[in-house]
Parts: C-alpha cells; structure tokens; sequence
C-alpha cells in the first residue's frame, strides 16, 4: 500500500523541547495566497485525472455472472415449460452461466474498468473490435443477442427431442449463398431442401454425411421452390475446416409435436444451448438425471446435438463455482481456454454433442466414479 510522506519542512515538536507552544511563526508575505493557488490546481489535477479515468475506451471486461438452473425459476416462473407431454419434477441444479460485460456499444467501459480488471485475474480484457464487429450499434447488439438466444432455444428443443428418439420435423430453407458458392445459378434464397441424391433431408447430419460419403462428387440435391418440386445437382466443394459444402446459408424451421416454452430474462446469445437441452432431457424423462447434485456448463447446441465453442469459458467457470456447482461441462473446441483457468474444486468435463453430457450428469448423478470423464489435458 503507498503512503503519503509527511509535508516537507514538517518538524516534530516533541524534539523541539525550545520551541515555545504559545509563540507562532509570521506567515510569509503571500503564504495564504500560494496555498490557494496549490489547493485550486490539486482540485484541478483531480478533476482532470477523474474526467481522464471516466473517458470510453476501446475494450471490453469479461467477469463471472449469475448461474440459472434450468430445472429451476427465474423469478416467479419456471425456465422450462412443458405444455402436451408428460413432465418429471428434477432435482439438483443444471446451470447455465453467464458473464458480465463491461464495455462495447452499450457500456462502454472506463479507464477505470481495465485497471480494475488488470488487477483482478478473475477478470479478462479484450480489444472491442474482437468482441464486436466496427460500427456496431448498441441496438443491433440488443438484437443480435436475441436473435442469437431465440435459435439457441429453438435448436435446444430439437436436440432435446433428437437425443429422446421423439420425432419431429425440420425444414431447412436456403438463406443465402456464400462467396464463390457451387450452387450459384442453380440454389436459390427461398429453396426448400426435400432430398439429396433420394435420401429425404430430415435434419442437416443427412446432407453433411452424403457430402462427405460422396468426397467431392456431385450430388443431387431436391427441392422446392415456390411450391413446385425440382432437382439440382451440384459439385460441393471443401471449406476452409476441410469439409465438403454446398455453399449455402440455411435457416431451420421446425414443427414440434407439444410445446417447450423457455422463459428467462436479460441473457442473450447462443451460449446456453447445451444446458437448456440438457434441461429438457430431464424434465421430459422420469427420474433424476443429477442425482441431486450441482453441474453447470455452457456451450452452443445444434438441432443435429453437436456442442460448439463460446466465450467467456475461464469467466463461467468461475461463476459456476462460486454458486456452488462441483462438474462443469466445457465444449471439446474450447479446452485450450480450460487449461490453466479451472477452479479449485471444480472438475470440467469435455463434450462434444448433448449425448456426451448427458452421459457424464447421469454418471455423476447415479454416483459413479467420474474420474474417467474426458477432460481437457492438464486440467
């Protein structure tokens, strides 16, 4: 801690034993001016240093946030409701975390903010740019994470319902075309996707598995466009993850047989796909999936259940210790941001699909021995 030195010149009067208490010192011509002079410009230097530190910067700070459990309420009503099908009261807690951001086009974040989060390691800084794209608006950004949220909830359900063999329909629909796309001039915005080389397209795992059984040979795809049927056929190329692709954009629509409602308020993005899955899995099937005990994850959900990467990982691992949470489920793709972040008394299991959670919840929950988990190496 520093500590400010006495005021030069000052004397100790208990040393000064000559010194006579009742007697003091003429003031200097002009003393009492000079002093004003050095109380107005400390005032001033305050003023500028405060005004200095509440100026925006171009970064953002990530800190934990709050858990919600999804077998739980936010607030007076249940994250998860079930309306047509039979539901099971679940105990124990399947979190979904969150993290606090300070900074970007909502909040901009201080001089302040960063030197508080440079002096706190549960804290990380991020260039604005990494985070938000340039010119981003804070109600596209309000927006975004809405949208973000309401596919996630939406993809959430048909894993769900995918992992319990309950059938349902998807619809993918062409939403646009990427870049240099093999189906330029012959896919089109607004196409439906019925069939690729006659096998019916009832979610996107049958499209990726002819494109990769097919390496690179062209496939026909059928579809319908503005309510008449046609086919196509089209040589997929490999993207940049060495995958073969159509080049296409697609959106889902789904067709559900009983509703899923899931309420929760403030949280955006697509980070809590997995626990929301998770969640419904528990509460659509008899039993206790955790056994009573506490797990928290996160991590984006697709209708096929694949698990996929997010932000904030060493941030949510955090929060979700401090509310008491003792298995954290990590996606597999970001196990570089696990190593070296876990804390103490928490163990974080990597999963790849909502299968591989769950698997790992219901061993934990029947209270097995979960040291053989995948986990990110060094842990």
């Amino acid at each position: 801690m520093l500590t400010s030195p006495s005021p030069e010149g000052s004397v100790d009067p208990s040393q000064t034993p000559d010194a006579d208490p009742t007697s003091a010192a003429p003031a200097p011509p002009g003393g009492s001016s000079r002093y004003m002079m050095m109380v107005v410009s400390g005032l001033v230097a305050l003023g500028l240093g405060l005004g200095a530190a509440a100026l925006p910067v171009p970064y953002v700070v990530e800190s934990a946030g709050p858990t919600f459990n999804t077998l739980g309420q936010d607030g007076d009503k249940p994250v998860i409701t079930v309306s047509g099908h039979e539901t099971y009261p679940a105990k124990g807690n399947l979190d979904l975390t969150t993290v606090l951001m300070a900074g970007g086009p909502k909040s901009p974040a201080s001089i302040y903010d960063l030197f508080r989060a440079w002096l706190d390691k549960s804290k990380a800084v991020y260039p604005e740019e990494l985070i938000y794209p340039k010119g981003t608006t804070a109600e596209q950004t309000v927006q975004q994470g809405e949208i973000a949220m309401e596919t996630s909830q939406e993809n959430a359900v048909a894993a769900a319902l995918r992992e319990l063999d309950i059938p349902f329909e998807q619809r993918l629909t062409v939403a646009g075309l990427s870049d240099d796309s093999p189906s330029s001039g012959k896919l089109q915005e607004g196409d439906r996707l019925l069939a690729i080389n006659g096998k019916a397209i009832t979610s996107m795992s049958v499209v990726q598995a002819e494109l990769s059984a097919g390496a690179g040979a062209p496939v026909v795809v059928g579809i319908d466009r503005n309510g008449s049927t046609t086919s196509v056929t089209v040589t997929p190329t490999k993207n940049a993850n060495d995958r073969y692709v159509l080049g296409i954009l697609l959106s889902s629509d789904f067709t559900f047989p009983f509703d899923v409602k899931i309420s929760l308020d403030n949280v955006g993005g697509p980070s809590a796909g997995m626990m929301f899955a998770l969640g419904i899995v528990d509460t659509l099937t008899p039993g206790d999936l955790t056994g009573g005990r506490h797990v928290a994850g996160t991590g984006t959900i697709t209708a096929d259940g694949a698990v996929g990467p997010i932000g904030g990982v060493a941030q949510k691992m955090i929060g979700a210790r401090q509310h008491g949470a003792t298995m954290f489920l990590a996606p597999a793709a970001n196990c570089a941001d696990v190593v070296g972040n876990v804390p103490d008394g928490l163990q974080v299991v990597k999963v790849e699909t909502l299968a591989d959670a769950k698997a790992a919840v219901e061993r934990l929950g029947s209270g097995q021995d979960t040291s053989g988990l995948p986990t990110c190496a060094n842990n």
